[in-house]
């Protein structure tokens, strides 16, 4: 589906229009193939192959054809499961800013309703505040990922097994963002020492910052993923160690409970056995076997087996 905005100096907010127009922003949302051969006749097939677009896979690069600029980036979303970057794929012409996502783009979708001081005229800008969006939500999400992490760094006893997928699902999406940004941080040094774009100094040092932004969300990933190994290891250890207490307590019950078993056992044979005729065996068994019994209890209990 291909939609059609432009914004003016004058205008507030983004107005859609029926046709394409000098200046215009084109976003091409739950992009198909017949889309995208549109969006190559309209730029008269100056900027090479573009189905990558839709390919949710994509790295993050960019490449220019003659004087338009293709962008294939990603950003944090959650529209298909088990994929926690989405493609979001940037196209800078002579005449138009182009947008192509294979889902409806919350970032785009956002900034559309946004009221922010950039008209689709200024199309450097316009990239630059997209690029901008794109670093920030990194942060964002990152900083979630981080908060969740530490709600299971639980105290021993109320480690569980949620505790311990939930963080599997959290070192899966931060490996996905470090995928992600370290293409994506290539991708802005490339546009901040490049001549790629007629930038003012003003606007190469804001580039400049966004590449510092996406090396700090970088760092910020890997410090997260080696807290969720460390987490990981140490929840191991103490489940491991809780198994190894079990056995031993259940082997210490065992022998204990065995002793009164082994003593019935002589006792039930057929067989001659000590006092057998007198009146109150019954109980001088049962008592001799609490007493071996309570032995091996306490015995256990001074190696720490119960």
């Amino acid at each position: 589906m291909i939609e059609i905005y432009l914004k003016t100096e004058h205008d507030n907010e983004f107005n859609p229009i029926a046709n394409y127009c000098l200046g215009c922003f084109v976003y091409v949302k739950q992009a198909s193939l017949e889309d995208l051969d549109q969006i190559d006749q309209l730029v008269s097939h100056e900027i090479g192959d573009i189905h990558g677009s839709i390919d949710k896979y994509e790295i993050p690069r960019v490449e220019q054809h003659g004087d338009n600029l293709i962008l294939f980036t990603r950003h944090p979303g959650e529209q298909e499961v088990g994929l926690h970057a989405e493609p979001l794929t940037l196209i800078l012409t002579k005449k138009y800013l182009i947008a192509i996502s294979p889902y409806s783009n919350p970032l785009i979708n956002h900034m559309l309703l946004s009221n922010i001081d950039i008209p689709t005229t200024n199309r450097s800008m316009l990239l630059l505040y997209l690029l901008a969006r794109i670093s920030h939500q990194f942060t964002t999400s990152i900083k979630q990922v981080r908060h969740s992490i530490l709600l299971h760094e639980q105290p021993t006893r109320m480690i569980d097994s949620d505790a311990i997928i939930a963080l599997t699902k959290n070192e899966e999406t931060l490996n996905q963002y470090l995928t992600a940004l370290v293409s994506m941080r290539n991708l802005l040094e490339a546009l901040a020492t490049h001549n790629y774009l007629e930038l003012a100094d003003k606007d190469r040092e804001q580039l400049q910052e966004q590449v510092i932004a996406i090396t700090q969300s970088e760092e910020l990933c890997h410090v997260n993923v080696k807290s969720i190994r460390s987490l990981r290891d140490s929840y191991q250890i103490i489940f491991t160690n809780d198994v190894n207490k079990t056995i031993k307590r259940l082997t210490a019950i065992t022998i204990i409970l065995s002793i009164p078993t082994m003593i019935a056992s002589i006792y039930g044979m057929n067989v001659a056995v000590p006092f057998k005729d007198y009146p109150h065996a019954f109980m001088i068994i049962l008592s001799t076997a609490g007493v071996f019994s309570l032995f091996a209890m306490l015995l256990f209990i001074k190696n720490r087996w119960l």
